[in-house]
C-alpha cells in the first residue's frame, strides 16, 4: 500500500472506513479487508464501534504494528475534565494502547480551541496516539490550529468528492505540510453511478467508482476512505494503482463540482465553508 508523508506521518494512502457500519457488518468484514490488503482503518468515538473494531483487527491475524489505526474524539469530550479519559477508553475498546492518529473530529466552539489542541498534544505526549490530526475544519480553523499546536498536525479529514472543490483546503494542507484525508468519496452513491466516470472507467476497463478513487489519491498528498460492507468489493476498492488518468480526465472530473456539491454540513457542527474559488 503506497503512503503520504504528512509531517512525519506516513498515512495509507486507502483508507477503510466504519461510519455508519454496525458491530455485526465491522466483525463480518473488516477482517476480510486487512487480510486482503487494506492497512489504514479508521474510526471513531460516536461511530459507537471501536470495540468491534478492535476485536476485528485481533481476529484478522494481522500484526497490530502492521495497521495504520485513526479514531476521533467526540465534540462532547473536548474539555480538560473528558479528553484524556475518554481517548483511554477509546483505547480500551479497540485493545490497543495506541493509535497512530487521533483527529478532533468537529469544531466546538464551546471548548477554547486552545484547550482542544492542547489537550490532543497531551495525548500524544503520554504515547496514547503517535500522530495528531484535525477534522472538518475550514481553512481559518486550521492556521490557528498549526498556530497553537507544538507537534505538527498530519492531516485535516474532510468531505471530498468529484462534486466538491476543495482546493482552497487542498492548498492549505499542503502549506502545512498535511495530508488531506477524503471522506464520503462515493458521494452518498453518486459517483458509480456518473456518466463522465463511467466513460473515462471504460478507457482503463474500471468501474466508475475506481476512477473516483483514483482520482482522489492521484492528487498530491491526499488519502481517500473507502467503505463497503461487500467482500466481493473490496479487491475493486484496493485496485486503483495499475493504473493513471491522464490529465485531461483529472480535468474533467474536477469540473463536476458544483455550488450545491457538499453532503454533510450538519446543524450546531459544521463551520462556515470556504467558498470555492
Amino acid at each position: 500500500m503506497k503512503t503520504v508523508n504528512a509531517n512525519g506521518a506516513h498515512i495509507p494512502q486507502l483508507g477503510f472506513g466504519t461510519f455508519r457500519m454496525p458491530d455485526a457488518e465491522v466483525l463480518a468484514i473488516l477482517p476480510k479487508a486487512l487480510q486482503g490488503g487494506f492497512t489504514h482503518v479508521d474510526t471513531a468515538q460516536i461511530y459507537d464501534n471501536e470495540a468491534a473494531v478492535g476485536t476485528a483487527i485481533q481476529q484478522s491475524g494481522i500484526a497490530r504494528e502492521n495497521i495504520f489505526l485513526t479514531t476521533k474524539v467526540w465534540v462532547a469530550n473536548y474539555g480538560r475534565d473528558r479528553f484524556a479519559a475518554s481517548v483511554e477508553e477509546s483505547l480500551s475498546r479497540l485493545k490497543t494502547d495506541h493509535v497512530d492518529l487521533l483527529l478532533l473530529h468537529w469544531p466546538n466552539e464551546t471548548v477554547p480551541l486552545e484547550v482542544q489542541i492542547g489537550e490532543l498534544n497531551a495525548a500524544r505526549e503520554r504515547g496514547l496516539a503517535r500522530h495528531i490530526g484535525i477534522s472538518n475544519f475550514n481553512t481559518a480553523q486550521m492556521a490557528e490550529a498549526v498556530r497553537l499546536s507544538t507537534a505538527p498536525l498530519a492531516t485535516n479529514q474532510v468531505e471530498y468528492h468529484p462534486y466538491l472543490d476543495q482546493m482552497k483546503v487542498l492548498e492549505a494542507a499542503e502549506t502545512y505540510g498535511m495530508a488531506l484525508t477524503a471522506y464520503y468519496a462515493m458521494a452518498d452513491g453518486r459517483v458509480p453511478n456518473d456518466p463522465v466516470l463511467r466513460e473515462i472507467g471504460a478507457a482503463h476497463g474500471k468501474s466508475a467508482a475506481q476512477v473516483g478513487l483514483r482520482w482522489l489519491i492521484q492528487q498530491p498528498d491526499v488519502v481517500a476512505l473507502t467503505k463497503t460492507a461487500t467482500e466481493s468489493r473490496l479487491a475493486e476498492n484496493l485496485a486503483l494503482f495499475d493504473f493513471t488518468l491522464t490529465q485531461d480526465e483529472m480535468t474533467r472530473i474536477h469540473r463536476l463540482a458544483g455550488p450545491n456539491g457538499r453532503i454533510v454540513s450538519p446543524d450546531g457542527l459544521a463551520p462556515a465553508w470556504d467558498v470555492a474559488a
